[in-house]
């Protein structure tokens, strides 16, 4: 990308005095007049590059005018780069690693000292999420729309959308736009998504509002529960949400409290347990799940008709 070219240009003149055109050529894997239009745009951006000829010529930033060089520490550097190893390990590629190493030039010690913290967000599902991510933020730099079939509780059908954030959060990739269908600002979950397309077609774009992501925003919580829970659910309890979530009895068992969103994820929380639970309250979700659990056991107490084969 350019912009990356731009910043790996000023770090190599921030650690040098003076580099030639070819150089950076062939450092960036591009041609001498590209170096040239970038020394341009630089210059446009208020930082004085200088190009001399002749022998011992080359490219400089103007006497007198330095950026500091110390601007960022080790520390900082390292900070930054757990951040761009984590997006690498979505992508499958070492571009921000790349990227990386243009920052750091003179101090590669930055890159080879042992670093302490590794952030992973890859999934399961990185061969078909990966190649997501790339055509979403290639239509996000371009402002091209993209369609896509999605798959929802309430539903499927295809959609279309202006993307303009990409969103890690709680453990997955969402892409957040404009939906024309819905005249309203969406979030779509990535691994919900199949056959996704970009366009081509070129949208203007709007003055966005903030983007708000909490959970309180997102789903609504008007289901409050109790729950009593064996002792050994009580790691997993704690993993989802939290030690505040539950008070021990006098029997040993847990008294777990929480609010949810809608049925459909309570009654699959619930199920997931087996017989480590008992919805206690309220009690108008406790008789639809008894429903629910005497159909269940009609149905697996049925004689197995397995469809002849074609």
């Amino acid at each position: 990308m350019k912009i990356d070219r731009l910043i790996g240009i000023l770090s190599i003149l921030l650690q040098q005095d003076k580099v030639t055109a070819p150089y950076l050529a062939e450092k960036f894997e591009v041609s001498r007049r590209t170096i040239n239009r970038d020394v341009e745009d630089i210059c446009k951006a208020g930082i004085p590059l200088v190009t001399t000829q002749g022998q011992n010529g080359g490219i400089s930033i103007m006497e007198g005018y330095r950026l500091d060089k110390t601007l960022l520490t080790s520390r900082d550097m390292q900070s930054i780069l757990a951040g761009l190893r984590s997006l690498d390990s979505v992508a499958g590629t070492n571009r921000y690693q790349l990227l990386m190493e243009k920052l750091s030039v003179g101090s590669r010690e930055v890159l080879t000292s042992n670093d302490h913290i590794r952030i992973d967000l890859s999934s399961w599902y990185k061969s078909s999420l990966a190649p997501k991510i790339e055509l979403i933020q290639n239509a996000i730099e371009a402002c091209r729309l993209i369609t896509f079939r999605y798959y929802s509780p309430k539903g499927e059908g295809e959609r279309e959308i202006e993307p303009y954030l990409l969103i890690f959060q709680w453990s997955s990739w969402y892409v957040w736009g404009y939906c024309g269908q819905r005249g309203d600002y969406r979030l779509f979950k990535l691994n919900r998504m199949d056959k996704l397309c970009d366009t081509g077609v070129k949208f203007e774009k709007r003055q966005i509002p903030d983007c708000d992501c909490s959970p309180r925003r997102m789903y609504t919580a008007s289901i409050h529960v109790k729950v009593r829970c064996a002792p050994q659910s009580k790691w997993r309890l704690i993993e989802e949400y939290g030690i505040a979530c539950l008070r021990e009895q006098k029997d040993g068992y847990l008294l777990f409290e929480w609010d949810f969103a809608d049925r459909n994820s309570l009654f699959g929380w619930l199920l997931s347990f087996g017989e480590q639970i008992e919805l206690l309250e309220p009690q108008q979700i406790r008789e639809e799940l008894a429903g629910m659990l005497d159909r269940m056991q009609r149905r697996y107490k049925k004689e197995i008709h397995m469809p002849e084969e074609s």
